[in-house]
């Protein structure tokens, strides 16, 4: 399980919190000038985590044009830090892909996958690792083992059977996260992400200990346009829960929100409701009818962007509802059409799905949680200081349940038994994209007809995300609480005939 509490953390959250700090207050005439301080204010005159200050400013200085939305400047050529400025300093704005970048200073250039033989080799005359290797590429040099390189293929084996433990397996840390193996090495051995392969899931980001790779954020334009006065409405992913401190409450997270700046507060729980209906009727209807051979969830934007990337064939199996994120926005939208909605969640990718031009999110912001974090930091907002005089009662305990890996699948099974009692419903889950690959996989050879599938990227579903503020083992607990203390389960079978095109 990764750390939250890190150095890393806390030089992104400073890095979102002035950037977030400059949209709310700067004006044209010193927003050039605030910009270029940044890297100045968060680096102190010594060097804490790299080489030089110089270096640790130039960091800083990419990490500020990201947190812009900008992309990072080439590294064969003098840009200007506030290059491209323009195209950001509005209040709607959404970014310049890629997502996910590696800034190169941040890199460390560690050794991509290879098997080692440390000092702790004792030469022992058994040879077990000799024995077990596949491809003889072990052999004994000046009384210790060796392995070859070239004829390694990188099983294990002989890790597996060393009696001292003296065989080291070496794994960049970012490529061990992805489960599509989108990180690769640049001619200088540094990290490179295939954008082809990659879907943004963000866990390459988190598991970085460099704090290497960064995604693109919004931050700016969206403290800009809170600046501007205009009416933005918050919609929340049930994640929240315990994500800005064990005394805030959803009555206090509301009304630190309306502090913030926002008009009103909207649970995205809700578009979940709307979504376990219309997948159940779905399942009901397509599925177990044999209509479809299986169905695939389609919340978590990178689970669905990779069958549609590896296992292209399987397109029409994904799940054509709402995700609850869209559903949630345009009911918004159909009540405040005049107002602009930002989702506010634990997910990076979610930052793609809401710029998708084939079918509208009518979502005009994405921020994470740590995101939003900063931006408290920003306008200093305690959310535990405040009381607030509503809470949020958008949603039931079904919708809210989503946050967490099996919760999809497990709203759409209950919405099932009770309004399709004489349908058997046959689930699956997975959890990380290796495992959904895997579950992809059986899918595809056919063996999980009839089912309903549910993909989660992350670690522990959506509270394990790449933008949250709380370790898992923590946050999922403080959530089961929040869905067993909900006063409705499941939603009403009503929200089967919503419009909402």
């Amino acid at each position: 399980m990764r750390n939250l509490d890190t150095p890393v953390r806390d030089i992104r959250r400073k890095i979102f919190a002035e950037v977030a700090r400059i949209g709310f207050e700067s004006t044209d005439e010193t927003l050039i000038h605030d910009i270029e301080a940044i890297p100045y204010n968060i680096v102190e005159e010594r060097a804490k985590y790299r080489d030089s200050i110089y270096r640790e400013r130039a960091v800083a200085s990419e990490r500020v044009r990201l947190a812009m939305g900008l992309s990072l400047r080439p590294e064969n050529k003098a840009v200007h830090l506030t290059d491209g400025l323009e195209a950001s300093n509005i209040d709607e704005k959404y970014y310049e892909p890629p997502l996910m970048q590696v800034i190169p200073s941040a890199c460390a250039a560690c050794a991509p996958n290879k098997y080692e033989v440390s000092n702790m080799c004792k030469g022992c005359v058994a040879h077990p690792c000799m024995q077990a290797c596949p491809r003889g590429a072990i052999s004994m040099v000046n009384g210790r083992s060796h392995i070859d390189q070239e004829k390694c293929i990188k099983c294990g084996k002989c890790k597996a059977v060393c009696p001292y433990d003296a065989i080291v397996h070496k794994e960049r840390p970012c490529e061990r996260a992805c489960g599509v193996k989108a990180i690769t090495s640049d001619e200088q051995g540094r990290a490179k992400i295939v954008d082809d392969k990659c879907v943004s899931c963000g866990m390459c980001m988190v598991s970085c200990p460099f704090g290497a790779i960064s995604d693109k954020s919004q931050i700016f334009q969206l403290a800009h346009s809170l600046r501007e006065g205009n009416k933005i409405i918050a919609i929340v992913a049930p994640a929240y829960i315990s994500q800005f401190g064990d005394d805030v409450t959803p009555r206090k997270f509301k009304a630190a929100l309306e502090v913030l700046g926002f008009s009103n507060v909207y649970e995205v729980a809700l578009g979940a409701d709307i979504g376990a209906i219309s997948e159940a009727h779905h399942y009901a209807n397509e599925v177990a009818t044999g209509n479809l051979p299986f169905l695939l969830t389609s919340c978590c934007p990178s689970w669905s962007m990779m069958a549609k990337k590896y296992f292209p064939a399987m397109i029409d199996n994904i799940s054509q509802e709402l995700t609850p994120m869209v559903a949630t926005a345009r009911k918004v939208k159909q009540e405040h059409p005049d107002c602009k909605v930002v989702f506010i969640g634990p997910c990076a990718s979610k930052k793609l799905e809401a710029m998708r031009k084939t079918i509208r999110s009518d979502v005009d912001f994405v921020v994470t949680f740590e995101e939003l974090s900063a931006m408290f930091d920003a306008k200093e907002i305690d959310p535990a200081s405040f009381e607030g005089d509503s809470s949020l009662h958008d949603a039931t305990a079904a919708g809210r349940g989503y946050a967490v890996a099996g919760g999809v699948a497990g709203a759409i099974e209950a919405c099932l038994k009770e309004y399709y009692p004489d349908v058997p419903v046959h689930i699956e889950h997975a959890e990380t994209l290796a495992e959904c690959k895997k579950v992809l996989a059986l899918a595809k050879a056919g063996k999980l007809k009839g089912c309903m599938i549910e993909g989660m990227a992350c670690p522990g579903g959506c509270m394990g995300g790449a933008g949250t503020n709380v370790p898992f083992a923590k946050s999922s607990k403080a959530l089961q609480q929040f869905v067993a203390s909900s006063s409705t389960k499941l939603p009403s079978k009503e929200l089967e005939e919503i419009e909402l095109d």
